[in-house]
Parts: C-alpha cells; sequence; structure tokens
C-alpha cells in the first residue's frame, strides 16, 4: 500500500475540483466513470452525493483502498483494473471524468486520442465528458522555480514527507518535469529518502478540444477551477456524444 499512500501524500488533499464534479454530475442519480481514480478522491465524493460510480486505475492497490473508503462512508463504488487508453467495460455512463493531471500524463497526442476514443465508446448519446489540463505554462521552472512546502503525512506512526525540489522542462519543452524527494520516517526514527519525477505534458486547450473531436466527441466548453495556495489552476475541457441528452 506504499504508492497508495504516495498518492494521498501528493494529491488526495487537493479538493478545488470537487464542486465542479458535483456540479456536472447533477442529478437525479447518475452514471458515472472515473479514469485515473486514484484513492477514490473524487469517486468516493460523487457516491456520497447518491451518483452509480465506476473508478477506474492501473494500480489495485488504489483501487482496492478507494473501495475500503467508500465501505467506510457506506456507499459503493465500482472499482476497475485498466488502462485508460484500451479499456472495455460493456456499458455506457451520464458522465465520464479525467479529473486532476491524468490528461498530461500520457505521451503525445496518440495516446490521449485513445484515452478519449475510449472514453466516448463508453458514453451515452448525450452524455458529457470533462477533462482537467493543469494551467502550467506560465510557472516557473528551472532556477525560477520556488518550492512549497512538503505534502505531509502520518499513517500508523510512519510519517511520510512529499518534497518538491524541482520544475524544469524535458523534451525539448514539450514537458515538465516536476521533481520530488520523498522521506519516510519510521516510528523508531530511521529515516528513508528517494527521489520522484513526474512527466507532466503541456497540452492547450485547443489541441485537447480538437483531440476529442477527432474521437467523435463534439466541444460543449470550458470550466476554470482557480488556483490555491498550494496547487495551480486547471482548465477543464467539455465535450458531449453525439445524441439526445442523457
Amino acid at each position: 500500500m506504499t504508492e497508495a499512500v504516495w498518492h494521498d501524500v501528493e494529491c488526495g488533499s487537493y479538493a478545488a475540483d470537487l464542486p465542479l464534479w458535483e456540479e456536472l454530475a447533477g442529478s437525479p442519480r447518475r452514471d458515472v466513470l472515473d479514469l485515473g481514480c486514484g484513492t477514490g478522491r473524487v469517486a468516493v465524493r460523487l457516491a456520497r452525493r447518491g451518483h452509480r460510480v465506476t473508478a477506474l486505475d492501473r494500480e489495485p492497490a488504489f483501487l482496492e483502498e478507494a473501495a475500503r473508503r467508500a465501505h467506510a462512508h457506506g456507499v459503493e463504488v465500482g472499482t476497475v483494473a485498466a488502462d485508460a487508453r484500451s479499456f472495455e467495460l460493456g456499458r455506457r455512463f451520464d458522465l465520464v471524468l479525467a479529473p486532476m493531471q491524468l490528461v498530461q500524463l500520457f505521451e503525445g497526442s496518440g495516446e490521449r486520442l485513445a484515452m478519449l476514443s475510449a472514453a466516448a465508446a463508453h458514453l451515452r448519446p448525450g452524455g458529457l465528458f470533462a477533462g482537467a489540463l493543469m494551467e502550467l505554462e506560465d510557472e516557473p521552472v528551472g532556477e525560477a522555480y520556488v518550492p512549497p512546502v512538503p505534502d505531509m503525512r502520518e499513517v500508523d506512526g510512519w510519517v511520510y514527507s512529499s518534497r518538491p525540489v524541482g520544475l524544469r522542462p524535458v523534451d525539448g519543452g514539450a514537458a515538465i518535469s516536476l521533481d520530488r524527494v520523498r522521506t519516510t520516517v519510521a516510528p523508531g526514527g530511521e529515516r528513508t529518502s528517494s527521489s520522484s519525477q513526474i512527466r507532466l505534458e503541456l497540452v492547450s486547450s485547443d489541441a485537447f478540444e480538437e483531440e476529442a473531436a477527432a474521437a467523435g466527441l463534439v466541444p460543449a466548453g470550458r470550466r476554470f477551477i482557480a488556483p490555491t495556495d498550494d496547487h495551480v489552476g486547471s482548465v477543464v475541457v467539455l465535450a458531449s456524444a453525439p445524441g439526445a441528452g442523457a
């Protein structure tokens, strides 16, 4: 479960986007697919609002934790271990979400198009896809980068700290790498550290809308998530499946 803990440390506290996902899900009860669900940050929230939620991720440990948290809240979240670029679930949804940085973890337009095509194939006519793009273009990089304070969490006496140490352009400026130092302090005081890098591709909203259209979706506007003291803002690109309203 160590990777699930690190996911929580680095992503679990983010909540600025949750009101938007709730608004898009709306009412009455909807069928929602959460791509790259992690430990259930969004999926459990929507399930607690009464929606039928399926959570998809490649990491079984994340899915186990998402299901455990749903159960702890007295709700049910279906879990699927699959790749967001190639899943086949045999059912359709009213809303497919790609929150936080998922879209920018893919490398190149081909991988994003594969994800969008899979999402489109799982939307009911008139159903909605929503994908977040972190606004990274104007972020200071290299020597201009000023790291925020570390993200920390204590679990069963163990202290986990993830400290951002750099933001640097990679792949000729097509992406940036967020470099972190992860430190674990055991209950007895033993300390271990390791490095972590996350590659985030720089994708414009216009380009992503064009990719959604190539996947057979119809552009349906954009929404904005304001930055917080600890997180950059995001643009959420909306696209609908052709057909009558869900």
